[in-house]
């Protein structure tokens, strides 16, 4: 099932509870990485983003680093381009994304051991690294055919790793609720939803 499918079907499953999640864009997730969250942080010029950006900004630009990623790349890269977020609970301000198997890689494993331990996760941090240490021998294979900006040829799972940390670490630092991840390594949104549902009927007030 491809990862488009995958969040509709949780969607979908979600709607049925009266959690109603929609796609939506953010001009602080875009093209350019934690180098555009920190332009458009200062350009809020809001006194209360300053503490958490910067706190979000030293640990991304050293997993970009870790994933081999070109920073000059982020630098010339496009501010308007935005990366998509295909579930977000709008009342709340919750983003929600549902993890396939090419999440779960070595490389977003590396990218986990960075985080601080003091960051805000909506998702058991010690979990997800494990399920990257149980599938990242099947999953580190997947869509490495596929070039990626600042990562090169191949880097496809790289950026994914890199864009999976962005949104972590940046949607807290911009105000939102902590990102909720659900693992869906089967490719069964909802399924997933399924498991998730006590939790997230509490979480978002349905």
């Amino acid at each position: 099932m491809a990862p488009g499918d995958v969040h509709v079907a949780f969607a979908q499953a979600a709607a049925q509870d009266g959690i109603r999640l929609g796609s939506q864009s953010f001009d602080w997730l875009s093209e350019q990485g934690h180098v555009g969250l920190e332009r458009v942080a200062q350009q809020r010029r809001d006194p209360a983003l300053v503490r958490p950006v910067i706190a979000a900004l030293q640990p991304l630009g050293a997993i970009y680093a870790r994933l081999k990623g070109d920073i000059s790349v982020l630098h010339a890269a496009r501010g308007n381009l935005l990366l998509p977020v295909d579930l977000v609970h709008e009342p709340t301000g919750t983003v929600v994304e549902v993890d396939s198997a090419p999440h779960f890689t070595s490389f977003r494993l590396a990218a986990l051991d960075l985080y601080p331990d003091d960051a805000v996760l909506g998702f058991d941090l010690e979990e997800y690294k494990d399920l990257c240490r149980a599938w990242s021998a099947r999953s580190d294979g997947l869509e490495r055919a596929l070039a990626a900006k600042g990562f090169g040829f191949g880097g496809r799972p790289r950026e994914l790793a890199y864009h999976d940390a962005l949104r972590d670490l940046a949607t807290p630092a911009m105000g939102h609720p902590a990102l909720v991840r659900i693992a869906a390594v089967d490719g069964d949104g909802a399924a997933a939803y399924l498991r998730h549902r006590a939790r997230l009927l509490a979480l978002l007030g349905a």
